[in-house]
């Protein structure tokens, strides 16, 4: 029997063994042992190198972040005279320009110029058959002739009845008629001078001048037409561009606002002479001569309420042509004291509001409103805000905020232009990567704070 036992009981062991109690067991070793292993592998990092760096994190956390000093490029603002421009929407209009009809009929025989040509005044046109009016004036010449010697013989016989009347030879009604008729043939002459001068002038006529010099147009007949003396159609026209006429409209409100100005001493006009003008073309690119101001209208439009400009432009290389659409910038007064800021120094929030950053004595920036009154090409012309002396940030603003410490480099703000970078501030990349660099340790302070509780 008691060989038996220790059967049974192997027997029973054997029987056990499927039983689910011992994973309990074996999952809570497995469990040990994962542990275990992980609490080796953190026990390998010391406890008081991680707890150092967390430590002076939290410490430079607690200070404030104390950061070193930023590199941005600054201006330093000047108080420089600019003057005023406005810039009005205008039309070129030709200085001279001359409809060309004629003043004798007839059959136009030739014409004596090229279209789109340059002429000058005095130059012919056109010729009209001049046969009639050849004749007309040898008539008007033999008619001249004729009263001419009618004239003589009632003076000589106005002599001879003068002396006969003396001695009662002639009757002193003979006598008076033969003076008559002296001042009568004198009349006939004149008359006759006349009509000749006017042959002459309408022989003349047959020629068609150019009345003023300039550039010819389009010819509305040719050879062998028939025209009449004082018709309603042209037959060319002239144009005369140089220099040309520029009309510019500028509303009253904007004229009265400078007057206001002016007054008050903000500004200061321009020049005692004319003002001169500046001609932008319809591509965008401006006109290399200037112009003067020559007359401003003293009537205001009350459609539009504005009143007309005209400038006088020099054109000798005839690029301005009658009728194009430009635009005129007039020097209207001067700023003596103007704060001019390159543009990409100013920003504007939300809501609309201009700031700059503005570098303080103690070598801080801080931000500061400011008033924008105009663009001057690619600066800001500042109305209020900021002063003569006053350091701008105008290079790394994206890197810096106010109440950082800074390293200032002076920028020329010539080599601002189109919202260029200057070169000095190229170097000012670097602290945004020492910045990047000081933030690892404090990254891995924290990621090993975070791995102490798990170690522990």
């Amino acid at each position: 029997m008691p060989l038996h036992a220790p059967a049974g009981d192997h027997v029973g062991l054997i029987r056990r063994a499927p039983s689910p109690r011992p994973l309990p067991s074996a999952s809570r070793l497995w469990a040990i042992g994962l542990l275990a292993t992980v609490a080796a592998l953190t026990g390998c990092k010391p406890a008081t190198g991680d707890a150092a760096p967390a430590g002076a994190a939290a410490a430079g956390a607690a200070q404030g972040g104390a950061r070193p000093p930023v590199a941005v490029g600054v201006v330093t603002l000047k108080a420089e005279a600019q003057t005023l421009t406005t810039e009005l929407p205008g039309r070129t209009s030709a200085f001279q320009n001359a409809e060309i009809r004629p003043q004798v009929s007839g059959i136009v025989k030739q014409r004596l110029f090229t279209e789109g040509a340059v002429v000058k005044a005095g130059q012919p046109l056109y010729q009209i058959d001049a046969a009639t009016y050849e004749v007309a004036e040898a008539a008007a010449r033999a008619t001249l002739a004729k009263t001419q010697a009618a004239a003589r013989t009632a003076e000589l016989n106005a002599q001879r009845n003068a002396e006969l009347v003396k001695i009662d030879a002639v009757s002193r009604q003979v006598a008076d008629e033969s003076q008559a008729t002296v001042l009568q043939t004198r009349a006939d002459v004149a008359a006759a001078e006349a009509a000749l001068a006017q042959a002459r002038i309408n022989l003349q006529y047959t020629k068609i001048l150019a009345p003023i010099g300039g550039r010819m147009g389009l010819s509305t007949i040719t050879a062998g037409a028939l025209v009449t003396a004082n018709q309603t159609g042209v037959l060319t026209t002239i144009v005369q561009t140089d220099p040309i006429y520029v009309d510019v409209t500028q509303s009253t409100t904007e004229l009265l606002q400078l007057r206001r100005d002016l007054e008050a001493g903000r500004y200061e006009r321009a020049g005692e002479g004319a003002a001169r003008v500046r001609i932008v073309l319809e591509d965008g690119t401006a006109y290399r001569l200037p112009g003067k101001l020559q007359f401003a209208g003293v009537n205001v439009n009350t459609g539009t309420g504005a009143i007309t400009l005209r400038a006088v432009v020099p054109n000798p290389d005839g690029l301005l042509m009658p009728g194009m659409y430009v635009r005129a910038r007039l020097e209207t007064g001067v700023v003596p004291d103007a704060l001019l800021l390159p543009q990409q120094a100013l920003t504007r929030d939300g809501g609309g509001r201009a700031s700059v950053l503005r570098v303080t004595e103690d070598g801080k920036v801080e931000r500061r409103g400011v008033e924008v009154a105009a663009a001057v090409g690619n600066r800001w012309r500042i109305a209020s805000g900021l002063q003569a002396g006053d350091r701008v940030v105008v290079d790394g603003l994206q890197r810096v905020r106010p109440g950082d410490n800074v390293k200032e480099t002076e920028v020329d703000p010539a080599t601002l232009g189109g919202g260029k970078r200057s070169g000095k501030g190229g170097g000012g990349d670097k602290p945004a990567g020492d910045k990047a660099a000081a933030d690892k340790p404090t990254a891995a302070a924290q990621g090993a704070g975070a791995s102490a509780p798990a170690a522990r």
